[in-house]
């Protein structure tokens, strides 16, 4: 199956289905998506939102090598509950490196996280597991996380964090995908983007605190660029 498995419908200036964000309507192996712009893809037949690249715990690690940075994980965990909110998702996929690194997994994070989850106790929620995860561990079962390895299929799309392990359409994140927009002097724009390649689709970020990459982008590539309000097709 080709880039053409993934066909953009439409822009939705409003809403999908009852969904009180702007998002971009998509298809993937037959299945109904929409590219969220809080970096996220919502199933609404499922009522499924999947999102990847947490990092948690990565601002402790940098403090345990003492490099100051202020705390991180309130905002990632606000703007989780700020998703969850405005889809009403009964369930959420996490696509691999929930946690940076074993050295960030302090008591302050976990404690913070642990705190969410709680608020949140009717939501499934399930992991990939990514790179950063394999090396730092599972997440603690006060979480009340699944854990599965790659690739993990959901509704006939496999989901993985690394997106050379999907065999067929799927979803993926890892390579933390930004786009450069140039303007007609010299000023540019670094934005998180969605990127279709192949029949993967792979989701910028979650974590606002992970440095995005600007990849080559090949003739068949589609684009998808992520603004605070939309979601924009560049192709």
């Amino acid at each position: 199956m080709s880039a053409g498995a993934i066909v953009r419908s439409m822009v939705d200036s409003v809403g999908f289905s009852d969904l009180p964000v702007a998002g971009l309507r998509v298809q993937l192996g037959g299945l109904g998506l929409v590219l969220l712009p809080q970096h996220a893809v919502w199933d609404a037949a499922a009522r499924t939102v999947m999102v990847s690249d947490l990092h948690l715990g990565k601002e402790a690690t940098f403090r345990a090598m003492a490099i100051p940075v202020p705390d991180q994980t309130a905002r990632t965990l606000e703007l989780l509950t700020d998703l969850l909110t405005v889809t009403g998702a009964a369930r959420l996929i996490i696509l691999g490196d929930l946690l940076h690194a074993r050295r960030g997994r302090c008591e302050q994070m976990i404690q913070q996280v642990t705190k969410w989850r709680q608020r949140h106790a009717g939501v499934r929620v399930e992991l990939v597991r990514g790179n950063h995860d394999r090396a730092s561990g599972d997440p603690p079962d006060d979480w009340q996380m699944t854990c599965f390895s790659e690739p993990f299929s959901h509704a006939g799309v496999q989901l993985c964090h690394d997106p050379k392990q999907c065999r067929g359409p799927g979803l993926a994140g890892h390579l933390h995908p930004v786009v450069r927009l140039r303007g007609p002097g010299r000023d540019s724009l670094r934005l998180p983007c969605f990127l279709l390649r192949g029949d993967v689709l792979v989701l910028p970020a979650f974590s606002r605190f992970v440095d995005g990459r600007v990849l080559q982008v090949g003739a068949a590539d589609q684009i998808f660029a992520v603004s605070e309000q939309t979601v924009v097709s560049m192709s």
